[in-house]
């Protein structure tokens, strides 16, 4: 059996997200940004997990499009919290990087399905 790539990063990425909304609330005082980043931050690996229980083909493919849906806003959060100077640039880029990976591999997962029904 293949290791569950997207699965492990998704995890992964929900870790770093806890310990910047954790951050966000001690250090900055920021509660409302870092809610909505929490909550779609951690929500891509809830769905990706849902997913390896879907009850179809078409279950997976729906539970994947909410997964990158949850993983664009994300990148929106994530977005505004360094054009507001919430987090430093450095910061930014590495889970920039995190996400944007994440959505390639959300993308190529659902045109792979989609194309196999």
């Amino acid at each position: 059996m293949r290791e569950n790539v997207v699965k492990g990063k998704s995890f992964e990425f929900a870790l770093r997200i806890v310990k910047l909304y954790k951050y966000l609330c001690e250090n900055k005082k920021e509660y409302v940004l870092s809610k909505q980043v929490l909550r779609s931050g951690t929500a891509i690996g809830a769905l990706v997990r849902e997913a390896e229980q879907a009850e179809s083909k078409a279950d997976f493919i729906h539970k994947m499009l909410i997964a990158l849906k949850e993983a664009n806003e994300t990148d929106y959060w994530l977005d505004l919290l360094s054009q507001s100077d919430y987090i430093s640039k450095k910061n930014y880029e590495s889970i920039q990087k995190d996400i944007h990976e994440i959505l390639k591999l959300l993308i190529s997962i659902v045109k792979t399905s989609k194309s196999n029904r």
